[in-house]
């Protein structure tokens, strides 16, 4: 009964030490098929376009497989990297991302710069600045950033000779600035309409200055080229930048390192300058 009872015992031991290899050698192989697949947020254009026609490529070179997810909105990427089902994305600037770690509680910083979208001003009727008509009407983003961004736009084009108190004056707005004779001489009326309506509202227009966003999804770099697009200094340069952003503690991972790598390689160059003919241009910088 005994030499049962120990028989039993040895077998029973030996199964579990088994069972405990098995689901050890399983987790590993899990975790090791894990550790190659790389999963990044975006937003569709030209974030996703970016990671699925080039990017994904370059990374398959070294052995890893690229897994995008494309988000409609900016709020769900950076919360689900926040909560670890992303290991980074990949659509937004520096000031919004800070915003959103302020706004939000998260811990997210940007690792690479990656590109910029200018913005550019786009027109159905005319096909240079110098065509456009005294009293032309101009439509600018409705939002503070971007409507601010219009506006230092078409300052440094030369169709205005300054913002007048656009942006610093809260009693200021754009009919304000369509009525200044000494910041606009030409007399624009500048027409404040929602940014991702302006390419559909372009026909009721003169011109409009459009985010690149907005631009290249409604197909305008192709069909109305930019008459004229932003220039940047190095403190516009880093404002404007796309950056690559994962959670604070994981800015040495090797997955990090591999996305850095292959986004700023010559040949995402290449295909951002051959695909998008200015509407996005590399801004391969560092994170500040």
């Amino acid at each position: 009964m005994k030499k049962n009872v120990l028989v039993s015992l040895v077998l029973a031991a030996t199964l579990a030490v088994s069972a405990l290899t098995g689901c050890g050698a399983a987790a590993g192989g899990a975790d090791s098929s894990a550790d190659k697949t790389i999963k990044v947020g975006a937003t569709p254009v030209p974030h996703a376009e970016i990671l699925d026609n080039i990017v994904k490529e370059v990374l398959a070179e070294d052995g890893w497989t690229l897994e995008t997810v494309v988000f409609s909105d900016y709020v769900l990427p950076n919360t689900s990297l926040e909560e670890g089902e992303l290991d980074a994305n990949y659509f937004q600037t520096l000031g919004y991302m800070n915003q959103q770690n302020s706004d939000a509680g998260l811990h997210l910083t940007a690792v690479a710069g990656i590109h910029i979208e200018p913005m550019g001003i786009y027109s159905e009727k005319y096909t240079s600045l110098a065509d456009l008509p005294d009293g032309a009407s101009i439509g600018i983003p409705n939002d503070p950033d971007n409507g601010e961004r219009g506006i230092d736009l078409l300052v440094q084009k030369g169709l205005l000779t300054s913002k007048g108190g656009f942006g610093t004056d809260a009693n200021y707005n754009e009919d304000s600035l369509t009525n200044d004779a000494e910041a606009n001489p030409h007399g624009y009326v500048i027409t404040p309409l929602e940014a991702a309506s302006l390419p559909l509202s372009l026909p009721d227009l003169d011109a409009a200055t459009i985010n690149g966003n907005y631009a290249l999804e409604a197909g305008l770099p192709a069909k109305h080229p930019a008459l004229d697009i932003e220039s940047f200094d190095a403190e516009t340069t880093v404002k404007r930048t796309n950056f690559l952003v994962v959670k604070d503690g994981n800015q040495e991972s090797e997955k990090t390192k591999a996305l850095i790598k292959a986004l700023q390689s010559d040949k995402v160059q290449k295909y951002i300058d051959d695909t998008y003919k200015g509407a996005v241009i590399t801004s391969f910088i560092d994170a500040q």
